[in-house]
Parts: C-alpha cells; structure tokens; sequence
C-alpha cells in the first residue's frame, strides 16, 4: 500500500501531470476527452496521453470509450485512499495540523446560506440558475451568479424564458466573477459551475472554504436553427437546471455534515450526467 501511494504522489509530483488532475478532480464528475484537456492546457495531444497515461497507471484516474472518443475521469475511491494515507497515517488523524480547518465534520448552522453559480457569459444557465434557487429556496437559500467573462447583456432568450416563467428578470445583471472575490463580498457556501469551460478555469481560493460541484451542460446559446429551436434549447437548459435545484433544495443541509453534503452535490451532478446519455 505504502509504495503505491509513494507511486501516486510522485506522479502528482510533475508539475504538468497535477495540472490535469486538479482539472479532472474541478470536472468531476464528468467524463473528459482527451482532446479538450490538451486544448485547455495548450499542450500537444501525444504529450497529453503521456500525461493521462501516467495518471491512469497511478490509478487516480480511470478511461471510459464512448464510441470513438476516450474520457478521462477521477478515479475516486483511489484518490480518497491516498487522502486517508496522508491524513489518517501520516498525520495520525491530526486535522488541526493537516487540514485547513476542521470544518470537515460540522454541519451547517441554522441560517440563509450563499449559492454562487459560475458560467462563463452569465447570460443564461448560470443566470437561471439564480433566478430558481431564489424561487425554490429563497427562504433557505440567498442565490449569486457570475461570470468569468461576463457578457455585456443578458441573452434575450433566456430572459423570454424567465420572463415566461413568471421570474421577475428586472433585477438581474451580468456579473464578473471578481465581484464575489472583494474583501466586502458575501462568504459563499456553496459555490456550482454550470458549464465547462468554467470548470476548466482556476477560480478564486474562497477564503470560506464553500462545498462546490460541477452542474455541466450544453450552452443554449451555441444552439443552431429558427428562433423556435433556439428558444426551445434555452427551455430545455431551464428544465434541466431546475431538477438539478429541486435536488438540491431537497437535502437537509442544516443536518448534513460537509462530506455528506458534498457526496450528494456529486451525486446531484452524476444523474445530470445520466439524463445526456
């Protein structure tokens, strides 16, 4: 056990290969191509499956064919194990010495509690997102978006959509992400990327240490074809992203500690993977 970890962690020792895993580990649940990590990265295709080769011989990740393609995703129950050696063994279960803070096992307090959605635009998913956590869960829950490239506007689509829905669309905006890393920003606590590329980006250390989750899914935007079938992409983005908030606002996060929490959130996202299939 001791030399396959050893292994593991001087694998994670190369600076490019730890780069693809923390973007696995920021994706996961997904499945990634190959591809796509080489294009984020700027790094040649045979020198990104030399990388992935490497991390699927560690056993951190696992490979999954999809018709043609190759997806790459974290390989779990084998990065906990190395977590649990360099914790439990090393560390000799020591928190206050190995972890930020030992708010691993506390449940939440009884208050509103801050949700922050990244895309982006912020022009549509992560802008409904917003609007139907303040719907579902407005009385528990007080919702955020932002964008790491924030478009100028709101797409007209997606506010048809709200609008459609009975959202009151006059409050919101598109916002940088650089807003909610200010010293006078609300301290998130739970932070959801809602597309890709957005999981792909480093985002900002959040001093709160908030649970986060990857909600991928196609962009409406992107969608092809008459006003009908555009406006019917930006409907069906508003669905799925609902089911995603029902699930959510569902769990009882006042009792669940953050490892039980974040198990469900990947769950959450996991059945959102199922429902593309």
């Amino acid at each position: 056990m001791t030399k396959e970890i050893v292994d593991q962690l001087a694998i994670l020792g190369h600076s490019q290969r730890i780069t693809v895993f923390r973007m696995l580990m920021r994706r996961f649940p997904d499945r990634v191509p190959a591809g796509e990590l080489a294009t984020e990265l700027g790094v040649k295709p045979s020198t990104m499956s030399n990388y992935l080769n490497a991390l699927l011989r560690s056993g951190l990740v696992k490979q999954e064919r999809s018709g043609t393609s190759l997806l790459y995703s974290i390989e779990m129950k084998n990065v906990q194990q190395m977590l649990d050696f360099l914790i439990v063994d090393c560390c000799r279960g020591r928190p206050d010495l190995c972890l930020p803070s030992t708010k691993g096992s506390e449940t939440m307090t009884d208050r509103k509690f801050n949700v922050l959605f990244i895309c982006v635009g912020n022009s549509a998913r992560s802008i409904f997102a917003e609007s139907l956590l303040s719907e579902i869960g407005g009385d528990r829950f007080n919702a955020y978006s932002a964008g790491t490239q924030p478009s100028s506007e709101l797409n007209p689509f997606a506010v048809q959509v709200l609008r459609d829905k009975g959202h009151d669309t006059s409050i919101l905006r598109s916002k940088n992400l650089s807003e909610f890393s200010a010293p006078d920003a609300p301290a998130m606590d739970f932070v959801f990327t809602v597309c890709n590329q957005a999981a792909n980006e480093e985002c900002p250390a959040w001093e709160s240490q908030p649970i986060s989750g990857h909600w991928g899914m196609e962009d409406p935007v992107k969608a092809d074809g008459t006003d009908a079938e555009k406006s019917l992409a930006f409907q069906n983005a508003y669905g799925a992203l609902k089911r995603r908030i029902q699930a959510f606002t569902s769990l009882p996060v006042e009792s669940l500690d953050r490892i039980a929490l974040q198990s469900a959130i990947d769950e959450i996202g996991r059945a959102s993977l199922e429902e593309t299939k």
